[in-house]
């Protein structure tokens, strides 16, 4: 049963769902961190973005915090790569960390891709013949539960596997938390826009490319129907990636689903902006602005975006 009651359940979800406004409550700041790093790193492109270790990411989701950013999308980069039965423990830890000492004063989504966890880069457990989807599924929904457990608000998959939401959902239920809400990278394609991101979270394929599993760029009918399979699946929350090159099937998504719709601002749509003023060739933060102007026209509820915290500053 679709629960309609898992996006009113905090002020945090009530304000990102909100239709008649919008703000800095509906801007989600993406933040890595990674196991066993010393100091933070610098992710080239991703001016105000680097990658921290725990204590790092606790300071800096404070100056978040302090500056109105709510909303934040964690994702794990785990030391040990594997091909499958993944080590979940580091995650569990940052994200009980951040439940700790921030308590219910953000809300945390969490990231359940594998590509940052496997030994080849992509995004599901192999073999041989190619992708193990079961096998594939059942570690997601694991993980799901796991990052649950230690304290999410919130699960977002990216892996773009067929049935990844309803294993998710089933898997999330069974162990009782029926409130905790899906937001799913339900049209995702294959981008040339995702170069820093890959960096950032250690996630390039090691040998081919993810158009085997993530959409077309050219079929519109497809990223449809990829949204519409994850809504029938229990998604609370769908979204386009990249935000930009996708601004046309916001609104459709949206009325053939009923769910509401956001956009990623992905690593390379960021960094080109990030890029030009470093050249003198635009303002940056005018630029950031008004693309977010941009998703909100064409339809977007949410915007996930790398510079979320300049948002105070812009006067959102």
């Amino acid at each position: 049963m679709k629960r309609l009651m898992r996006l009113r359940a905090s002020q945090h979800l009530r304000d990102l769902c909100a239709e008649t406004e919008f703000s800095r409550a509906q801007l989600i700041q993406p933040f890595f961190v990674v196991e066993g790093l010393k100091n933070e790193e610098a992710i080239a492109g991703l001016r105000g973005n680097v990658r921290h270790n725990i204590p790092s990411a606790l300071r800096q989701i404070e100056k978040d915090l302090n500056d109105g950013v709510t909303q934040f999308l964690l994702f794990p980069v785990p030391a040990e790569k594997r091909d499958s039965g993944f080590d979940h423990r580091s995650t569990h830890q940052t994200i009980s960390e951040i439940r700790r000492q921030f308590g219910s004063s953000l809300c945390l989504w969490i990231d359940t891709c594998l590509c940052s966890y496997t030994t080849h880069g992509h995004c599901a457990v192999l073999d041989e013949r190619g992708i193990k989807l079961e096998e594939t599924l059942d570690e997601l929904a694991k993980s799901a539960v796991a990052f649950a457990e230690a304290g999410a608000d919130g699960i977002s998959p990216s892996d773009m596997m067929d049935g990844r939401v309803a294993r998710i959902r089933t898997g999330l239920d069974e162990k009782g938390f029926e409130m905790v809400p899906v937001m799913s990278y339900s049209t995702k394609f294959a981008s040339n826009f995702y170069g820093p991101f890959r960096n950032a979270a250690d996630s390039a394929p090691q040998f081919g490319d993810r158009r085997h599993y993530q959409l077309d760029v050219r079929n519109r009918n497809d990223a449809i129907a990829a949204s519409r399979r994850c809504a029938e699946e229990g998604a609370d929350l769908l979204m386009v990636k990249p935000g930009m090159t996708s601004l046309d099937l916001i609104r459709p998504i949206h009325e053939q689903t009923g769910r509401q719709v956001g956009a990623y601002q992905v690593s390379g749509e960021y960094a080109g902006m990030a890029l030009l003023a470093e050249q003198g060739l635009i303002k940056f933060e005018e630029a950031l602005l008004e693309t977010w102007h941009v998703f909100k026209r064409g339809g977007a509820q949410f915007v996930i975006t790398y510079g979320a915290r300049y948002a105070k500053q812009l006067g959102v």
